[in-house]
């Protein structure tokens, strides 16, 4: 399946989250169509399983393969499954590139990435896949320093995490440690994930 390309805000009021971050999508808190105040349809087991499972993809924008082959990475790792899962996704060079505040959004920050206006460690990387590892330093290449929509976004951050340095001076990031759990998405139950998963 390839990756979700349809309206967001509608995907958001169905999975019940805002997939952008600003909760804009959710002035109406239920899901979208003619019929959608009105529902009231009890999900089963598997459907609460998947719907965890559908939320935490569309959060990060990747497809059914890649999602599936990163929580398989997840598993062979020590520590519980859910966890490393969740920190794998947020190693990817998109997200920590929208999490430094290079993008406003992490379909804009994956397009800067596989533009080429992206470094890690002084070399170029266009793979928004790409699994940054701890103590690696994020940034961005001379000319794309002075890109309107990169000034804006880096002007308009209001959050930076605490597993990230900002260099302000130079404009590049460090990954200086993996999140923890609390550090991250709460409307997300994770062993509902691993639940599907392991059908």
């Amino acid at each position: 399946m390839s990756r979700y390309t349809g309206p967001k805000f509608k995907l958001s009021r169905r999975l019940g989250i805002s997939l952008s971050g600003t909760g804009k999508e959710l002035k109406r808190a239920y899901p979208p169509g003619q019929h959608g105040p009105n529902q009231r349809k009890k999900l089963s087991g598997y459907g609460v399983q998947l719907q965890e499972k559908q939320k935490l993809r569309h959060m990060y924008g990747m497809n059914e393969k890649q999602f599936r082959n990163l929580f398989n990475r997840a598993t062979k790792l020590q520590g519980i499954a859910g966890e490393n899962f969740m920190f794998l996704l947020e190693s990817r060079l998109d997200n920590l590139v929208y999490r430094l505040g290079f993008s406003n959004s992490r379909a804009g920050a994956r397009q800067l990435v596989s533009h080429g206006h992206v470094t890690v460690n002084g070399k170029k990387v266009d793979i928004a896949s790409y699994s940054v590892s701890i103590g690696d330093v994020i940034g961005l290449r001379e000319k794309s320093r002075s890109l309107k929509v990169v000034k804006e976004a880096i002007e308009g951050r209001h959050h930076l995490p605490g597993y990230l340095e900002f260099n302000e001076a130079a404009v590049e990031g460090k990954y200086v440690r993996l999140p923890e759990r609390a550090e991250l998405s709460q409307e997300i139950d994770e062993k509902q994930i691993v639940e599907f998963y392991s059908r």
